[in-house]
């Protein structure tokens, strides 16, 4: 059995405490600190993770890397392609942030759907595989390449990388997915940082580009701890005019 360890993080940048604190050290903010039970040890130590199929890569010089070896994944919306610098690049990790309904994971289902030369994953923690199915009939593209998992689960998650081995995973949401390893809900602090560091691990360890879809807050900034956003390499901000 783990062993249950309880701990307070700011809900403004996701520091950490072994005791609750009035003024975050971190980021300087006042009673930001709440308390979660987490566990960082591993209760089943044959479930599956992503470093059963990670690719093992070795440093090498500056000179000795080649631009052309960089080919970015290019979708059918050259707005989404400039945004990006250009384009998917092969190992990084996305986070498209916005309101709920907002339209994030209609456009990262067109744009699944353009890439019809790439082997997509596409997990949802919010909605059925029949529910995404009903919206891409709207949107009337089809994709063969294109793989669909209702899942929240991180671990199962890799289950499926690790059998697929797609060229792109997209998460709707980073707010919905959980780690075994940590006791808190999903959404909580302590997980949402550890999803998104395991998904960076992902993305780094097997060159595989990851999409994070997340949800804002009611002030606007993008749920769960600041450290979700430094953990990522691009942010994207998807917003809308009410009027």
């Amino acid at each position: 059995m783990a062993k249950i360890k309880k701990a307070f993080f700011c809900t403004n940048c996701g520091n950490e405490s072994t005791k609750w604190v009035g003024r975050c050290p971190g980021c300087n903010e006042w009673n930001t600190y709440v308390e979660e039970i987490i566990s960082k040890e591993n209760s089943n130590p044959n479930q599956s993770t992503f470093k059963d199929f990670s690719i093992k890569t070795k440093p090498v010089k500056l000179s000795e890397v080649k631009e052309n070896e960089i080919s970015r994944f290019y979708s059918d919306d050259p707005e989404f392609n400039r945004v990006l610098g250009g384009g998917i690049v092969p190992g990084s990790i996305v986070l498209i942030g916005g309101e709920p309904g907002i339209g994030k994971s209609t456009l990262l289902l067109q744009i699944a759907l353009s890439l019809k030369s790439l082997k997509i994953l596409y997990v949802s923690g919010e909605e059925s595989v029949e529910q995404i199915k009903m919206r891409s009939d709207r949107i009337n593209v089809s994709n063969e390449n294109l793989y669909l998992y209702s899942e929240t689960c991180t671990q199962s998650i890799f289950e499926q990388v690790k059998s697929i081995e797609p060229n792109l995973i997209i998460i709707d949401s980073i707010q919905t997915v959980y780690s075994q390893h940590i006791l808190s809900a999903s959404g909580s602090i302590s997980q949402v940082r550890e999803c998104a560091g395991e998904f960076q691990r992902l993305a780094k360890e097997t060159n595989i580009p990851v999409i994070l879809i997340g949800h804002i807050n009611k002030e606007g900034e993008i749920a769960g701890p600041k450290l979700l956003e430094h953990i990522v390499d691009t942010v994207l901000q998807f917003e809308g005019d009410r009027n």
